[in-house]
């Protein structure tokens, strides 16, 4: 897909994730709209994925470390097809396919259950060492935020991919600069992420705007390299990003929309729909 397509369905996820969150009066809007572009590019021009067979054994894999940005994940599968757009309404409702963090059992589409932060690498660091042992050519995809680089876990992950020369895994960092706390300094800074992961044996890949579609495409083909190491694509992104009261204050980590928020909110994105098709 082309920048034009991919930036509007982007805009079609932020308002899935918005009409989700707001329905359900619970969620996490601010950390699920700085990764829509992320997901967008990754699930529309990157991924292996056979719609008709969602568990094949040759697609690529994706696992999505921050589970509690589910709801991007969620915009992007009705995108695709994969889940029914009136699904949405039955956000973190008892029984319902869209419980709020991801649920492997439950949702079509979801390679694994997360929430616990942390442990999503771990995961993908296993099934990337299974496509090695199994001879498949397959890549393994997991987003993590930038918080979440404080669980210890991720090292000890990481060291394992490294030495084990897991170049099919690609790591994707949502470096958003805020929590649920506030920023990462002011609650437990993991800076210098990129040195980090190079003293860890990655190749590192920095997109300074991870909502430009374009950037984000070539960093992911950029990590397609078979080179022995595994790859970590850092994002430089926006909490909140589309919604201009929401953007860049921690706040609306999981703040509850009201309805005039979320009247104001759409009506944004509707704007910014209308000013892309104009500069078409």
């Amino acid at each position: 897909m082309n920048k034009q397509e991919l930036n509007h369905i982007a805009n079609e996820v932020r308002k899935s994730i918005l009409k989700s969150v707001y329905n359900a009066q619970s969620g996490h809007s601010g950390s699920s709209l700085s990764i829509v572009e992320i997901l967008t590019v990754l699930y529309f021009n990157i991924l292996n994925l056979d719609l008709n067979n969602l568990q094949s054994p040759y697609r690529d894999r994706f696992i999505l470390s921050k589970g509690h940005a589910v709801p991007a994940l969620y915009g992007v599968l009705v995108e695709k097809g994969i889940i029914a757009r009136e699904e949405l309404l039955n956000l973190r409702k008892l029984g319902s396919l869209l419980p709020g963090h991801p649920n492997m059992n439950l949702t079509p589409g979801i390679d694994m259950s997360t929430g616990s932060l942390g442990q999503g690498i771990s995961a993908a660091v296993g099934m990337a060492l299974a496509a090695k042992i199994d001879n498949k050519d397959y890549n393994v995809y997991t987003l993590l935020g930038d918080g979440e680089l404080e669980e210890g876990q991720i090292w000890e992950a990481s060291m394992f991919a490294s030495n084990k020369n897991l170049d099919n895994l690609i790591l994707l960092i949502d470096n958003n600069d805020l929590q649920i706390d506030g920023t990462l300094e002011e609650v437990n800074s993991p800076y210098p992420i990129v040195d980090k992961f190079k003293a860890f044996g990655f190749e590192t890949i920095v997109v300074e705007d991870g909502h430009d579609v374009i950037e984000i495409e070539r960093a992911f083909k950029e990590a397609q390299n078979k080179n022995g190491k595994p790859k970590v694509i850092i994002f430089k992104t926006v909490k909140g990003k589309g919604v201009s009261f929401m953007e860049n204050k921690a706040i609306w980590h999981r703040k509850k929309i009201k309805e005039d928020e979320y009247n104001r909110a759409l009506k944004e994105l509707e704007e910014n729909e209308k000013k892309s098709d104009t500069d078409k």
